[in-house]
């Protein structure tokens, strides 16, 4: 591996033989995918250690729901950034690339390999790539809220996609804190929100790893996901967290799964409709993700599935991590 230095902008990767390492490694994909247990095996095989970047995991309590890996599921693997944030603190993706720098640049002293996992795409790139964010302005926020508190994300959303469809085909129309973050961007730039987002410039010498299963086993999978996060015990996860103040938490409240699940504690609907229709929102969610990860000509794609053999699958990864791209990790696709 090659020797620590402090983060910068990408340049081409130094010379080095086939078993010559990046210095981070970044595994995404949609929701069910396998990214996790892929994460955790490059980690073994690379003396690595894991870095989460799944905006959802970051909050305390939020397990279930979530699929946050068990301690034994992680299999010795250090995770970082998990059990960050109480759930009624607001996610910030600032916030986020502050503590998942610090983390990176610690590993990386100590001689670790950084292996990122997650589908939450803007956290990756704050954490990867040069990215700095948009200023804010109080009055156009508040503003913004308080027509959010009125009229409901929908609306906000709608507006969005007349303004900038780009993001609003990567925010979830149920994410009312992000929709309103980007119309604020739009506001006082004059831009579209997607536009303040950096070119494919990495911050760190990087490859990045996709993880695609196809559309109709991704489906079963997350039916199949939702079933079990019923069986191991999601309403009651709900109920403790809703008594922590889940309702008031603006980020958390709207996680897929525990924003239906309080619906149903809410009366509004019953719990079959909760379970169905969280499938159905994170199958949207997946497509959103996929379309997202897509659009980067620099992640590598590997076949997932029941098709592919986990351990073709890890080698695959791990040939693709050592080798060095001619001009740099970040060249492009596979």
């Amino acid at each position: 591996m090659t020797s620590p230095t402090p983060a910068r902008p990408a340049a081409p990767a130094a010379p080095g033989g086939p078993s010559a390492q990046p210095r981070v490694v970044a595994v995404v994909g949609a929701t069910a995918a396998g990214k996790s247990d892929l994460a955790v095996a490059l980690a073994r095989e690379l003396g690595g250690e894991v870095v989460n970047t799944d905006s959802m995991q970051l909050y305390r309590g939020m397990d279930i729901g979530t699929a946050k890996l068990t301690p034994e599921e992680r299999r010795g693997v250090p995770h970082h950034l998990l059990d960050v944030w109480d759930v009624t603190e607001a996610a910030s993706v600032a916030e986020y690339q502050r503590l998942a720098r610090a983390v990176v640049d610690r590993l990386l002293a100590a001689g670790r390999t950084p292996v990122l996992v997650g589908g939450s795409g803007l956290y990756v790139r704050a954490a990867v790539d040069v990215m700095e964010f948009p200023g804010t302005d109080p009055r156009v926020r508040e503003r913004l809220e308080a027509e959010l508190e009125q009229h409901g994300s929908g609306t906000l959303h709608a507006r969005l996609a007349a303004l900038d469809p780009a993001a609003a085909e990567a925010i979830l129309p149920s994410n009312g804190r992000r929709v309103v973050r980007a119309l604020e961007v739009v506001e006082i730039t004059g831009r579209p929100f997607t536009a303040s987002l950096p070119g494919h410039t990495s911050a760190y010498d990087t490859v990045q790893l996709g993880v695609a299963v196809p559309r109709p086993e991704l489906d079963a999978r997350i039916a199949l996901r939702v079933d079990r996060m019923w069986e191991a015990g999601l309403l009651d996860e709900v109920r403790t967290l809703e008594a922590a103040g889940l309702r008031e938490g603006r980020t958390a409240s709207r996680a897929l799964g525990y924003q239906q699940v309080l619906a149903h504690f809410a009366g509004e609907c019953g719990e079959d409709e909760a379970r169905e229709e969280t499938v159905r929102a994170t199958r949207r969610f997946a497509r959103r993700q996929e379309s997202w990860f897509r659009r980067d000509p620099r992640i590598h794609w590997l076949p997932g599935g029941t098709g592919s053999d986990p351990g073709d699958l890890l080698r695959r990864a791990l040939e693709l991590v050592r080798a060095r791209h001619g001009a740099g990790s970040d060249a492009g696709p596979a």
